[in-house]
């Protein structure tokens, strides 16, 4: 085993053509982000992590159906326009909105090194998703940003081996997640700018 960042595909690592955002490889490196809420280590983000995972299980199960014209996440999207559900560009919309969120509570917390998680989680819920949730769902990522751990507990946890090796130290730590939530950001991005261009966050 390594530290955790070690063990995921890096969304660094995921390439971008003129044909658009590698399908496969962007969905390994989102299960990565499904995995860090297992470090923060509170039930209350169950909700967050079951509504990442069905988004993911959405975009791969038409990826699955029609490889050949799923390459890219823009492909996916395109080839499905015309049909009557289109439950991956939906899905796809969500998980691109969990990823925003979790991608500027982290940039946040880089940027501020004293602010604790639960500051960082909350601004970032009311930038990104907040607008698109009801009553209930604010009042449980309410309680969710509530339970987030201490700040110091979140990034030794990142930086240790679970194998009991050597931790990662804090200067290679911020190294990494620094280019892992860069490269985030740029593809969530870019798929929001591809997905307002098109109108294809439209109809749901």
């Amino acid at each position: 085993m390594a530290p955790y960042l070690e063990t995921v595909k890096s969304f660094a690592d995921v390439p971008i053509t003129d044909a658009g955002v590698d399908t496969v490889a962007f969905l390994q490196a989102a299960e990565g982000v499904v995995g860090l809420f297992d470090l923060l280590g509170s039930a209350a983000f169950t909700v967050v992590q079951s509504d990442l995972k069905g988004n993911i299980a959405k975009v791969r199960t038409r990826y699955e159906a029609t490889p050949d014209k799923s390459s890219t996440l823009e492909l996916l999207v395109e080839n499905e326009k015309t049909e009557k559900k289109r439950t991956a560009t939906e899905g796809l919309m969500w998980l691109l909105r969990g990823l925003s969120f979790t991608c500027k509570a982290l940039l946040a917390a880089q940027a501020n090194p004293t602010e604790e998680l639960s500051a960082a989680f909350t601004k970032s819920y009311e930038a990104t998703l907040k607008k698109f949730h009801n009553f209930v769902v604010k009042g449980i990522f309410s309680v969710a940003m509530k339970a987030c751990p201490y700040r110091a507990d979140f990034y030794t946890k990142l930086a240790a081996d679970p194998a009991g090796g050597p931790s990662v130290p804090a200067d290679r730590l911020n190294e990494e997640l620094n280019k892992w939530l860069a490269a985030l950001d740029n593809i969530v991005t870019h798929l929001q700018d591809f997905y307002e261009k098109g109108g294809h966050n439209k109809g749901f």
